[in-house]
């Protein structure tokens, strides 16, 4: 019921998007952009500050930018493409643009990068974006975790700021705790979602399976689930969730505000963890240190690209909207207005470096989780990774559940896996 009813929205919300261009003279081109970053404090301000240089770059030309939320967002985009009237600006996460691009949706960038002349070495999860050898969109945002942390609660239990996986654990344990005597736990050591969807599962899990040294697949695409490192990992996961050392069954806003108002401990997260924690009832008392995994996880977040069928003169112009947000200077102040961290090496990250007390924090975990390849889309399995996702959310639901040995979890997910391919 819940996919029929998000199809219908997405549905709706595509037919509002089609019905809704203004006339415009015939010498002007409007492109359409559709995102879900619009209303996102600093990197929507950053989109703004992109579409107002394109503008001026192109006199009488506009971007009609319009936001789709992000619960509708690839069913929205699926309806569009499908219906042959795709936003000319294509902004898709970095999770669900491979779908796009097997249906053969996607323009091939590899003749527009090389006429432009755009250097792409070291550009951070750049390599998330060729598709069967081609090239169909640029990396926007590749960022690594930071791990923030309760230094008085941390105090209380006695225990130092952790720097490996089992000093997290102990320090996690040492912080669960019932505060009031009632039998319920309401200080955890740690917190993570554990109802969302498949893809941020994974993203939930990872650093547990990473840090044991499990991957899902190799570098050939190959399946490596039944190994004795994913064992672990799967084993790591199992105490965090059925020891009640991470609240349960709430949404990662949930878990992010009971960590801001002191009611967690530990929190690795994305950069965007620290304008949440100055809004907290527990900011004064709230640090960041490096991750105590390694790697530490990082993950692709979002692409921009363009649709294989549109006017070469359109194509032109998105080009041009894409060569301004891969440029140095929008590079650079994607740092400092998003305060994460841009995927192009050539970026001048002085100025966050000076705004941003814990800028270094994430650029060091971006980085070593960019050399080490990290990703929570698995080589092999990205066109299928929705239904990938959701195999392994559903088998770790039910190890915990059914308190399944994670070796035999193991050989289930791996199995399942190899049937996707």
């Amino acid at each position: 019921m819940k996919t029929i009813a998000k199809q219908i929205a997405a549905s709706a919300v595509a037919a509002m998007l089609v019905s809704t261009a203004l006339p415009v003279s015939a010498s002007a081109e409007v492109l359409k952009f559709v995102s879900w970053q619009k209303d996102e404090k600093g990197v929507g301000d950053w989109w703004a500050s992109v579409i107002k240089e394109w503008e001026a770059k192109h006199p009488g030309d506009t971007i009609e930018w319009t936001k789709v939320e992000r619960s509708a967002y690839a069913d929205t985009m699926t309806t569009l493409f499908a219906g042959g009237t795709p936003p000319d600006i294509v902004h898709l996460a970095s999770f669900e643009f491979q779908a796009f691009a097997n249906n053969g949706w996607l323009e091939d960038l590899g003749p527009w990068i090389e006429k432009a002349g755009l250097d792409l070495n070291g550009w951070s999860g750049q390599e998330i974006c060729k598709f069967q050898e081609t090239t169909v969109c640029i990396m926007m945002l590749y960022y690594g975790t930071i791990f923030g942390y309760n230094e008085e609660i941390l105090k209380q239990a006695g225990v130092s700021v952790p720097k490996t996986y089992a000093e997290f654990l102990a320090a996690a344990k040492a912080t669960t705790k019932d505060l009031n005597g009632d039998g319920i736990v309401d200080q955890f050591g740690t917190g993570h979602e554990t109802k969302g969807g498949g893809g941020q599962y994974i993203a939930e899990m990872a650093s547990y399976l990473f840090d044991a040294g499990a991957r899902f697949t190799n570098a050939e695409g190959e399946v490596t689930i039944d190994t004795p490192e994913m064992v672990e990992g799967l084993t790591r996961w199992k105490t965090i969730v059925s020891e009640n050392l991470t609240p349960r069954d709430l949404s990662a806003g949930e878990v992010r505000k009971l960590f801001a108002d002191g009611k967690i401990a530990l929190k690795v997260d994305g950069p965007w963890i620290y304008s949440i924690m100055q809004q907290g009832a527990a900011k004064d008392k709230l640090k960041l240190a490096s991750v105590p995994f390694d790697p530490p996880l990082g993950g692709s977040s979002n692409v921009l690209a363009m649709p294989s069928e549109i006017s070469d003169e359109k194509k032109q112009l998105v080009w041009d909207f894409i060569a301004i947000a891969a440029s140095d200077k929008f590079q650079t102040s994607f740092a400092t207005l998003a305060a994460s961290t841009p995927p192009s090496p050539r970026a001048d990250l002085s100025d966050a470096k000076a705004k941003i007390p814990h800028f270094d924090l994430m650029v060091e975990s971006q980085q070593a989780a960019a050399e080490n390849k990290i990703d929570r889309i698995p080589i092999g399995l990205e066109v299928q990774f929705n239904e990938f996702s959701k195999m392994i959310q559903e088998e770790a639901q039910r190890m915990i559940i059914e308190d399944l040995d994670p070796a035999t979890v193991a050989k289930t997910m791996h199995e399942k896996a190899k049937a996707l391919q």
